[in-house]
């Protein structure tokens, strides 16, 4: 019940500042938020009862909701959420799951109703953090479907067994892509889009209402490095190429463009041109995601980020940078 408040109050913080701060209209708020104007005048009075309101907005993560304005302009996007964590934790895992728990408020927002929803889903520990989170949400009009394919080993953290937990969560269903991550070529992808129950389930993940999706790191040391997901030669496609990061099984330079290379011919998954009417979040935590999550960000289809404190200052001062 304590998580369910907290993140009620943050959701209604977001909403007073926005109104009051930012100087959005109701309509514009209801916009950024993804939530009817009538649910903002409810979260408005509400942040009125509870004295957030004064002459400015009374909150305990006002610093972390100013760095997410400044996100939101350098970036373009349609909304950040900075979870407040510091900006001298340097703990990959607090970093997780502050996120995580973002997240989980996040699909807490859009879920909580009796709306029929399709939630895309990629890959990573945070969104495994963010299924371990949710509490409270119970609609089975909910449907929760994998947008890339799986590894072949069992993993708390995989695209199918994070859409089960979230379906068994909240009462909805789970939709698996039943293709693996990467295959070993382009003709043998291409063959296996094809397949009809690969082709219904690719549909449907194109037809997400929104996207859940966290960015991976590509460099030395890297879990994806370090696995045996890849073989030698797509390792060295990546090294070559430059590429910084991944999203969904897409591979991205640090200019944001999506890299020329076989590897990304081989992943069977929705690719960012799909999700041009999808409601995009990008889960990043931890700032040796900088690079990665630059690189996503550059895509530019990505409308929503949730981050953790330190690595929204490193976003900030990157892009002050460029600008100088």
């Amino acid at each position: 019940m304590l998580v369910q408040k907290r993140h009620a109050d943050d959701d209604i913080a977001q909403a007073a500042w926005l109104y009051y701060v930012g100087n959005l209209s109701q309509q514009e708020v209801s916009a950024r938020l993804g939530i009817s104007r009538f649910k903002v005048l409810r979260m408005l009075a509400d942040a009125r009862a509870q004295g957030l309101v004064r002459i400015a907005v009374e909150h305990r993560t006002s610093r972390t909701l100013e760095l997410a304005d400044q996100i939101v302009s350098r970036f373009d996007l349609q909304e950040v959420q900075v979870a407040p964590i510091g900006v001298d934790a340097d703990d990959e895992e607090l970093a997780r799951n502050a996120v995580a728990i973002l997240a989980s408020g996040y699909l807490n927002r859009i879920a909580g109703t009796d709306t029929s929803l399709t939630v895309g889903l990629g890959w990573g520990r945070t969104l495994s953090a963010m299924a371990d989170n949710v509490t409270g949400v119970r609609n089975s009009g909910l449907t929760f479907v994998s947008l890339m394919g799986s590894v072949t080993y069992a993993s708390h953290t995989a695209p199918g067994d994070v859409c089960v937990r979230l379906a068994a969560q909240t009462g909805g269903r789970a939709i698996l892509m039943p293709a693996p991550f990467v295959t070993d070529s382009a003709e043998a992808c291409a063959g296996i889009i094809s397949q009809r129950l690969v082709h219904e389930a690719m549909e449907i993940a194109r037809r997400a209402d929104h996207a859940l999706m966290s960015v991976g790191e590509c460099r030395e040391g890297a879990i994806l490095f370090d696995s045996d997901i890849f073989t030698a030669d797509q390792i060295q496609q990546l090294r070559d190429a430059d590429v910084v990061g991944d999203c969904c099984g897409v591979f991205y330079k640090a200019d944001g463009t999506v890299a020329d290379i076989e590897l990304n011919r081989c992943t069977p998954c929705v690719q960012p041109a799909d999700m041009a009417n999808m409601e995009t979040v990008l889960l990043a935590a931890g700032s040796g995601k900088l690079a990665a999550t630059l690189a996503v960000l550059r895509a530019g289809f990505v409308k929503r980020l949730l981050v953790d404190e330190r690595l929204a200052v490193a976003l900030v001062e990157a892009a002050d940078g460029e600008d100088h």
